[in-house]
């Protein structure tokens, strides 16, 4: 049986003011703002989640995806952007598929495979425009959610939140009704003591691909690798066959370390990317991922990628991500059951990083996109530092590099010994 996927919430700390002789309330009593929230059917609301419509403004810029002669960028929890990028040139937004609950997705012969508050979505994209034949595999990512909540939905300024009427299972949450409640403090504690909602928000919980099956960055958390499809989340691998596109199979749910954030391959070797470390697992028998070996380091956010002997890990240290100092860690992995750290490199504030032969792209935050030679690992050698722009993921394609900042896609074209910008697009 699959666990299930609750959402943590912070105590929020309330403080509790002494009222005066004009308040007319009580000894001992005080005012309470109580948020309830107002629902709908959970199966009409995941229905209505999905849906294609003429391009929109960019509210928050996540992962990036490349198939065929199309870009998908994700806006986080709210669904895909879709570009037309028949010339990098002069790329062209012309849709955007409305896909609540997303964060990551993968493409094999034109079927689209997406997360959607824990459930693996299947689309035909044959027809960008007239997107057809949807099934939705419930809880197929994680067992279950806490509760479902649109992403247009503003969390109100409350003291507690009550979900006490709330069937989590068959009700998703579509907007807030406030109410003033007068009560002891005692009487507060106990019935609201664990519901707090710290600012309304949720707590969070590089081979080339072959030619039908598409690519995405190294934040991503979908991996498709020959008939299998590979899904990481917090603390574990799921493993889906799509032998059969339209009808995925769900095989396996293989448990790994805590703090699983990205996945990668090379070969029949994955490489997940979590908050203390790689680790590695062998996928000779594609249906059944088994541990290998493991590079620990301390707490920090940390994507992967691969290229021959040694693997290339950004640490962002910092606010959520941990305590260690942000950098480029270079681990040697020529005996893969002992990986061991060959260098580290100093860096801002990194994000997702790429490989095309000798050059190393790393997304340093709001420093900017830096372009190395890495022919001599324990020496790297600056090409290019594009500074004033914000960078989050970052695709190197066989002709040209993509690449999503803050609200911006930008496309660069690969030269002897550095790289050039051929396009920009905001997505505003």
């Amino acid at each position: 049986m699959k666990k299930s996927i609750l959402f943590m919430f912070s105590i929020l700390s309330l403080s509790f003011l002494a009222c005066d002789d004009s308040d007319n309330l009580p000894a001992g009593t005080n005012e309470y703002l109580i948020a309830t929230p107002l629902t709908t059917d959970l199966l009409t609301f995941k229905e209505e989640a999905i849906d294609v419509i003429e391009p929109v403004d960019i509210v928050q810029s996540g992962k990036i995806y490349a198939y065929k002669n199309y870009i998908f960028v994700n806006d986080v929890g709210r669904g895909l952007h879709v570009l037309d990028n028949s010339n990098p040139a002069l790329p062209e937004k012309i849709a955007f598929i409305k896909l609540e609950g997303n964060n990551d997705i993968s493409i094999k012969n034109d079927k689209l495979y997406a997360d959607s508050y824990g459930d693996l979505v299947i689309m035909d994209i044959s027809d960008i425009n007239n997107i057809g034949d949807v099934k939705r595999l419930e809880n197929a990512i994680y067992q279950e959610f806490w509760c479902t909540v649109g992403f247009d939905v503003e969390w109100p300024q409350a003291d507690a939140y009550d979900y006490s009427d709330l069937d989590a299972n068959r009700e998703a949450i579509v907007g807030w009704e406030t109410k003033t409640v007068r009560m002891t403090e005692n009487e507060f504690n106990e019935k609201y003591g664990f519901a707090y909602l710290e600012d309304g928000a949720l707590a969070n919980t590089n081979a080339a691909p072959t030619s039908d099956t598409g690519q995405g960055g190294s934040l991503a958390r979908f991996r498709i690798v020959g008939d299998y499809l590979y899904a990481v989340e917090w603390s574990s691998i799921n493993v889906f066959d799509i032998s059969d596109l339209d009808a995925p199979e769900v095989l396996d749910e293989v448990y790994t370390s805590w703090g699983i954030e990205t996945i990668f391959n090379q070969g029949d070797l994955l490489f997940l990317g979590g908050t203390r470390g790689m680790y590695i697992y062998d996928i000779s028998e594609p249906s059944k991922p088994t541990f290998v070996s493991d590079f620990e380091h301390g707490t920090a956010c940390d994507p992967v990628v691969v290229d021959g002997d040694y693997a290339y890990v950004t640490l962002r240290g910092g606010n959520l991500c941990g305590a260690v100092e942000s950098g480029l860690y270079i681990v040697d992995i020529s005996d893969i059951k002992n990986p061991e750290l060959a260098i580290e490199y100093p860096m801002d504030e990194p994000y997702g990083l790429g490989i095309k032969e000798e050059k190393l792209f790393i997304c340093d935050g709001a420093s900017g996109l830096k372009v190395f030679d890495k022919t001599d690992v324990e020496n790297l050698v600056e090409l290019n530092h594009f500074e004033d722009i914000v960078t989050y993921d970052v695709i190197p394609m066989e002709n040209h590099l993509i690449m999503v900042g803050d609200g911006v896609l930008y496309q660069y074209e690969y030269l002897e010994n550095e790289i050039k910008l051929l396009s920009q697009i905001g997505l505003n």
